[in-house]
């Protein structure tokens, strides 16, 4: 009789965002959920425009993919891919978990979700079909009151891309809560400052 040889399934953590800027504690939480779920890497997918938060442009995707990549640099298991940054429209996430299928077709996908997302999943685009290709995880940094049954990283972690760009705007110190690389090209481009 013939052994059946198994091919083992990598686990992938997809961690889409604005990422408007990146900052210590979407790291934080990207580290913490590779290793509290065993996860094999980290994919960061800046969106080009999140249908969820249409109201204020984000800065361009380009300078965004480019933070990213700074702030992982280094980091083996962690890896930036542009392909909803490079999208026209805005970005639904559960395009980009089809794509990420077609590309690691033997991979388990877990998506990270914000605590303040969680109310309003049921909102996102084709999210019953979403739910069957992938498995949530959210990231929670404050007092999160309702998970849906979702597994939970928390960390409690006061770091905010809005309060992050507040701060450049008011001409406030963000030493500390974004990496030094990635601050390097806020200045270098002169982001923020009339947020």
């Amino acid at each position: 009789m013939r052994a059946v040889e198994m091919i083992s399934s990598e686990k992938i953590g997809l961690f889409g965002g604005s990422f408007d800027p990146i900052h210590h504690g979407h790291l934080i939480l990207a580290r913490d959920a590779m290793e509290s779920l065993g996860l094999d890497r980290v994919i960061f997918i800046p969106a080009n425009v999140s249908p969820h938060k249409l109201a204020r442009p984000p800065v361009a995707a380009r300078l965004r993919c480019e933070m990213v990549a700074a702030a992982i640099a280094g980091e083996p298991r962690f890896s930036m891919d542009a392909c909803e940054a490079e999208r026209e429209r805005p970005s639904f996430a559960v395009d980009t978990v089809k794509l990420m299928q077609r590309r690691f077709p033997q991979a388990e996908f877990f998506y990270f979700i914000g605590e303040d997302n969680v109310s309003s999943l049921h909102t996102w685009w084709e999210i019953d079909e979403f739910k069957k290709l992938a498995s949530f995880v959210v990231l929670a940094r404050g007092n999160l009151e309702s998970a849906e049954g979702f597994p939970v990283i928390r960390r409690s972690i006061d770091i905010s891309s809005t309060d992050i760009r507040n701060r450049i705007a008011r001409g406030l110190s963000v030493r500390y809560l974004l990496p030094d690389a990635v601050w390097a090209i806020l200045t270098r481009h002169q982001l923020y400052l009339n947020d």
